[in-house]
């Protein structure tokens, strides 16, 4: 995992940019959702974008933390982070390591949960676009 994150565009909104932190499995079914069209690989020819999203999806840890943050911190304004997935939200399964942050919202301003163990791609792109929408 480096500083940068994978971008890609929101199919039926194309002006939502999504940044995915490629953590663990979750990110898996942010791949999942570009093979099924509901996301496409973000394009130098694109508009500028309305927003950005940063998706956590995955264990972070402590060791990670400041990889997460500078990914969340080079995105341009307007931005929103979600966390994806029982492990972004709350540790998952690996909650009581002492490794692994609980809550990304230490570093991040979390601006909204997507649950799921791991979410489906529908569920993640539908969750974007909706709390997108709220916020």
């Amino acid at each position: 995992m480096g500083s940068s994150s994978v971008a890609y565009r929101v199919s039926s909104d194309p002006e939502i940019r999504v940044h995915v932190s490629e953590l663990a499995c979750c990110a898996l079914e942010v791949g999942s959702a570009v093979t099924r069209g509901l996301l496409e690989p973000d394009a130098a020819h694109h508009e500028p974008s309305r927003i950005d999203v940063m998706l956590i999806s995955g264990t972070v840890t402590h060791l990670l933390a400041p990889l997460v943050t500078a990914q969340w911190q080079a995105l341009s304004e307007p931005k929103l982070a979600f966390a994806v997935g029982a492990c972004a939200s709350s540790g998952g399964p690996y909650w009581d390591a002492p490794t692994v942050l609980n809550a990304m919202t230490e570093f991040i301003p979390v601006s909204g949960f997507i649950a799921g163990c791991p979410p489906s791609p529908e569920s993640i792109v539908e969750s974007i676009r909706l709390l997108v929408t709220q916020s």
